[in-house]
Parts: C-alpha cells; sequence; structure tokens
C-alpha cells in the first residue's frame, strides 16, 4: 500500500499475511480523493473509517490534511497494524481506534463527523440501515459526506440522499449527504 499524495506521499506500509482486509485500490481511492477535492475542503476534517481494515483511506486522508481520524474495525488484527503504521508515520496523535462491530459503534453517537469513509465486506446485511442509521442520526456534520464502497448489486442512485456513484472494477463508490445536490 501506499499514500498517492500530501505529507506522506511516497510513504509505503504492507499487509501482513493473512490480515483479512480488502484494501482500496490506488484508482479508487485517487477518485475518492478528486472528488472529494473538486467539492469540499479535507484541511482540518474530522474523520470516520468505519470498516477500517487497513487503514488505507484515513491515512491517505491525514496525509491531505485531515486532523483527525477514527479508525472503526471489529478485528483486533486491523487496529494493531493502523496503530503501528500511525507510529511508523508519526501520525498516531491524528488517529484514534476503537475494536467494536459497526453496528453497535454507530448505536452510541458522540460526535459528527465532516466524512465517514466506510468499506465494508459485500456482503454486509445491515448495508442499508447503516446508510439511513448514519444520515438519520447526525453522524455527518451539515455539509458532511458519507463515501460507501459496495458491489455492483447494490445501486443507490435513487436513494434520496444519494449524491454520486461510480464503479471502478468490481466495487462501486457512492457519496450519500444531508441535502445532496446533483453531482452532474
Amino acid at each position: 500500500m501506499r499514500i498517492i499524495t500530501g505529507k506522506l506521499k511516497g510513504r509505503r506500509f504492507s499487509i501482513p499475511k493473512g490480515l483479512d482486509v480488502r484494501p482500496t485500490t490506488d484508482r479508487t481511492k485517487e477518485s475518492i480523493f478528486n472528488k472529494i477535492v473538486a467539492y469540499k475542503y479535507l484541511e482540518n476534517s474530522v474523520i470516520l473509517d468505519l470498516f477500517g481494515g487497513s487503514g488505507n483511506l484515513g491515512f491517505e486522508a491525514i496525509s491531505r490534511g485531515a486532523k483527525q481520524v477514527t479508525f472503526v474495525d471489529i478485528k483486533p488484527e486491523n487496529i494493531k497494524l493502523i496503530e503501528k503504521v500511525a507510529t511508523d508515520f508519526e501520525i498516531e496523535k491524528n488517529i484514534r481506534t476503537v475494536v467494536s462491530d459497526v453496528q453497535q459503534f454507530l448505536e452510541n453517537r458522540t460526535m459528527s463527523y465532516d466524512f465517514i469513509f466506510c468499506d465494508p465486506p459485500y456482503w454486509y446485511e445491515w448495508m442499508d440501515e447503516m446508510i439511513a442509521e448514519i444520515i438519520d442520526n447526525d453522524w455527518l456534520n451539515e455539509d458532511g459526506w458519507f463515501i460507501l464502497e459496495h458491489d455492483k448489486y447494490h445501486n443507490y442512485e435513487k436513494h434520496p440522499h444519494h449524491f454520486f456513484s461510480k464503479a471502478y472494477g468490481r466495487t462501486t463508490v457512492s457519496i450519500f449527504e444531508k441535502h445532496p445536490v446533483d453531482s452532474k
């Protein structure tokens, strides 16, 4: 894995064999951040990274100026990797980690976020409910974005809070916001 741009540009980290993660590809990651830069400011933003996995998206966000990223993952070994990489990159002050099931974590909102990254397993059963939970229960700041990676079998283009969708191979990225405006 590599950081594409920003203060950590070119830094690499490895995913240990046997770790059950599906990191966002560089192409998809670059497209996500290009969309953010075109519409929003990442500088000093506060981010929630659900299903944090390897930490790939959150680390890229910190490299590009995000102030704080909270990583949530049910697997302690994934959280340990995120903490190790943050220490190696000397950005541990910019992260918070939580070992938790995402559904359980979302039952107790403590704050709102500028961006929420979410890359659940494609077969995740609580996908539609999770979108509603995040939008309806103020997990997003007023102009925040919920950025969901999912498979082609889920289509959210008719969702009332849908802002944008694009497929990148077998992964589709959909962006939701409280008050969507047509992205075309």
